[in-house]
């Protein structure tokens, strides 16, 4: 079973019940160790004390703020836990906003929250009530040394809990903005109708990250001896000079595709429905 990563209680109004959260989601890379190039061990990261001019253990630091350069305040492990907020243990639901009101560049990452022993029912009733009503929950919790906002969501089997940015931290770039007004009716008409032709299903399962396929598969053609085989290089993209005409050699392209995946998927669902049919 998984490790819980935060565990205390979750309160609405006058109900409180225990729960605990899970990661949901972690990316996944391909990790390579630091080797000594003469001989191919390991090498170890060396804590340096320049004002000594030698080595130092971990056992021998202390956590500095600098306030000013080069001047800093000690600050031991006890100070912080006595100005730690209350929401280390208790995550109280602040108040319920609409999903469609969140900017997702909010959203930073995501928990799966199940409940503790005895908290079920109201877990159940909490959940049910967010998925009929369409609100999700603003609360907040201190964890990972730091206080989230966080949002409570039903998700499909139970409650999620994604942690927020706070406002200070998402970037406001002044250069970032759109000028709508450099484009035709005609060429916004043919956009939307390219956008349609790419209409589909989200489904997740579809996206693969192909460089970490290719780095795998590299680590393994060394391991085995083989040749190593070199991706396709990427296509070289020239500037759009029409947008219009480059827009219908774009959806001409789509259309030859969509008959050839329409028949691949034909011939995909042919034994699911053989089968429906046998066990009628």
């Amino acid at each position: 079973m998984a490790t819980s990563v935060w565990k205390g209680h979750l309160t609405f109004g006058l109900v409180s019940l225990p729960i605990k959260l899970f990661s949901a989601a972690r990316s996944e890379t391909i990790s390579f160790n630091q080797l000594h190039k003469s001989d191919h061990s390991r090498v170890k990261q060396v804590l340096y004390c320049a004002a000594e001019d030698k080595p130092v253990s971990r056992e021998d630091l202390v956590k500095g703020y600098e306030y000013e350069k080069g001047r800093y305040v000690i600050v031991d492990s006890e100070e912080i836990q006595k100005v730690a907020p209350k929401t280390a243990q208790t995550m109280e639901i602040l108040e319920f906003v609409k999903t469609s009101e969140i900017d997702p560049i909010y959203f930073e990452s995501s928990y799966y929250m199940a409940p503790d022993a005895a908290g079920e029912k109201a877990y159940a009733l909490l959940f049910e009530a967010m998925r009929r009503t369409g609100y999700v929950g603003v609360a907040k919790v201190a964890m990972h040394s730091r206080e989230h906002i966080v949002i409570l969501r039903p998700g499909q089997q139970g409650l999620v809990l994604h942690t927020m940015y706070y406002a200070d931290e998402v970037r406001k770039v002044e250069e970032f903005r759109t000028n709508t007004e450099l484009v035709a009716d005609k060429e916004l008409e043919l956009a939307q109708m390219f956008v349609k032709t790419l209409e589909a299903r989200f489904e997740p399962e579809k996206y693969r990250d192909e460089y970490r396929e290719n780095l795998k598969a590299l680590i393994q053609a060394k391991v085995e001896g083989q040749a190593i085989v070199e991706p396709a290089p990427a296509p070289q993209l020239a500037p759009v000079v029409d947008i219009m005409q480059a827009l219908r050699a774009s959806m001409e392209k789509i259309g030859q595709r969509k008959p050839m995946q329409s028949a691949t998927t034909e011939a995909a669902e042919k034994p699911k429905r053989a089968r429906k049919a046998s066990a009628k």
